[in-house]
Formats: structure tokens, sequence, C-alpha cells
């Protein structure tokens, strides 16, 4: 396999290595990944993270097992193990069903190794069709809301919804971004102050309870967020949260645009209803950790409810951004995102 680098997932030297994004971003620590159990680890304790990322990490380490000579049997193992780490994200699905396709080719092995580069090298190109298409929708003097992490960490490329900020920042560079801390992990206050610092993007970092005022201030004009999964119907699954800021920016009559890649779209999901919402850990809820340590705030026998994702429907959603164009509320009533 060919040499390949994002921001926070390379391969090279003959090793799949990733960033871990827990620690950020005071260090900046690169694991090595040599087997599926390492992988799976790094995936379900949010060292990699992002939608597309995950899947294309998954990716890379099925094709260095192919490379270092593992068995159909044991490569087919692989791919189901890795695809049942975060069920809500659909691209990992999408990735994982690429590689499965092409193991009946009497060349699988190679065809393994070139499907993982295309998949890695296609998310680069369609990040940067994404940020095109998104930062039409941005004028001169916009302050922009965001909510968790899309940028460059979460792609091979330079994101999603923080790539159409990005874009849009190079073309006007007057433009503010909020950036909701993102609880309970805080992707926000970690990771995208993170960069959109490193892009040098004035910003200013909010608890995500203060969003509704910022709205009433007249203070937000655009918000953009990312998406784990899209249903045919156009409902959206991403971060939790991201449900409060659609219901709030409906009520302020504020633009709220999704935007991921179209394989992101998952056209057998009928509605949002269908979306399997992964549920995390009690201890990501009853306190804090991070490179800084942990700290526990709650007692030690709370009840928890600790939903990953929420879902956003159709109906408070402006337009979905995708690399495939910009589409309204009656493109998907009419079915667009239904295609299979």
């Amino acid at each position: 396999m060919k040499t390949l680098i994002a921001r926070s997932l390379k391969f090279e030297a003959g090793v799949v290595k990733v960033l871990d994004q827990y620690l950020l971003p005071h260090q900046q620590v690169w694991h090595e990944c040599r087997d599926v159990a390492t992988m799976s680890d790094l995936i379900l304790t949010l060292k990699v993270r992002g939608a597309p990322l995950i899947g294309l990490a998954a990716s890379l380490l099925v094709a260095y097992l192919s490379e270092q000579g593992e068995d159909k049997v044991t490569i087919a193992h692989a791919i189901n193990t890795l695809e049942a780490t975060r069920p809500t994200a659909v691209n990992l699905m999408h990735a994982m069903a690429k590689l499965r396709s092409v193991l009946d080719k009497p060349d699988w092995q190679t065809q393994l190794v070139t499907t993982a580069e295309q998949l890695f090298e296609e998310d680069a190109a369609l990040c940067d069709r994404m940020a095109t298409i998104g930062a039409t929708l941005v004028n001169a003097g916009d302050n922009i809301l965001t909510h968790c992490n899309t940028g460059a960490l979460a792609t091979a490329g330079v994101g999603t919804a923080l790539g159409v900020i990005h874009h849009a920042a190079k073309q006007h560079r007057n433009i503010h971004v909020w950036v909701d801390e993102t609880r309970p992990l805080l992707q926000g206050g970690r990771l995208t102050a993170f960069e959109l610092q490193a892009w040098q993007i004035p910003y200013t970092l909010i608890c995500d309870n203060m969003a509704a005022s910022l709205m009433a201030a007249g203070k937000v004009d655009k918000i953009f967020v990312g998406a784990d999964r899209i249903a045919a119907n156009g409902d959206v699954a991403n971060k939790v949260g991201t449900y409060n800021l659609a219901v709030l920016a409906h009520f302020h009559q504020i633009p709220f645009y999704v935007v991921a890649p179209v394989t992101t779209v998952d056209s057998r999901c009928l509605s949002g209803e269908q979306i399997p919402i992964e549920q995390r850990e009690r201890a990501e809820v009853t306190g804090v950790s991070g490179s800084f340590g942990h700290c526990q705030w709650a007692p030690d026998n709370a009840e928890i409810y600790n939903p990953a994702f929420d879902v956003t429907p159709a109906s408070l959603i402006t337009g979905w951004v995708l690399d495939t164009g910009l589409y309204s509320a009656s493109d998907v009533e009419s079915g667009i995102f239904s295609l299979g």
C-alpha cells in the first residue's frame, strides 16, 4: 500500500498510524495499529473518531492485514468486527461493504488494498467539493455556529461542516465562528477550537446551553453541522445536541445546514426512527477525562442516560450540502435520498 497522509490518520513505513484525538489539544500522540483488537479499541474510546475517518481507519487496517498475508476468513471476520464498533455512523458500514464486495474476486488481496486507497483519496476530494459548495452559502461578516468537530481531524480532507467554514474564511477572511463545547466529551472545545486556531479563523467557545441566548440576541447568522447518518427522508443523526440547535434555529428563523458526504446517506433507512443510536458509558457524563486527567462530579450511584447522537427531522433542516450538490427540502421530498 502506498503512503497516505491525513491530519489524524496515515499509512507510512508499512504501518497504520492514528492521532489520539482523546488527548488533543494538549498532547499529539500517534498510535501504531497492527491488529483488529487495537483498532476496535481506538474507535470505541474515540481516539479515532469522526464518521468518515472511522471508515477510513478501519479500511486501512483491513488492507494492511491483507498485505500481511492473512487469509480470507480472517479478513472477513476483521471486516465484520470493525463494522460493529459504531452502530450509528453509516460511513463505516459503507467502507466495510466496499471491502467485503471484493473478497470473491481472484485478486482479492490486491483489490482490498486498491479499494482502501481509493476510499482515502476519494474522501479528501469530496471534502473539497462539499467545502466549495457550502462556502457559497456564507456571506462576508457572517457569524456561524457549529457543533462537535467536523474538520480535518474527522476526515481525510479539510472536513465537512468545518471544511465549509475553512473555505468560506479563505474567501471572506472576516467570518466568525461560535463553537459549541459539545458535552459530554467536549469535541468542540478540544478539537474544533484546536483546528480553528491552527487555521487562524476567529472563533469564540461557548457552553452548549448558551446557543439560545446568542440566537435571541441576533448574533448567529447560520448554523453548519455534520452528520453520521442521513435517512432517505432527510432526517439526520448527528452528535447529541444537534437537534437542540435545529429547534432553536427554526424558532429564530436561522438557516440550518447539514454537511456530509453522499456516503452518509442510507437509502435503506426510511426515517430517523430507524437509525440505531449508540449508548455510551456512564463515566462520560458523571465527570470528564482527557490529557488533563479525570474529574468526577456526580455521585457514584447516579443513574445516567448517555446517547452519543440525536436525530434532527428533515422539517427543521434548511439544506443538505453533499459532495454531489446542495439539496433543498423539495429535493428531499422528491425522493433524491431514497435512490440506492
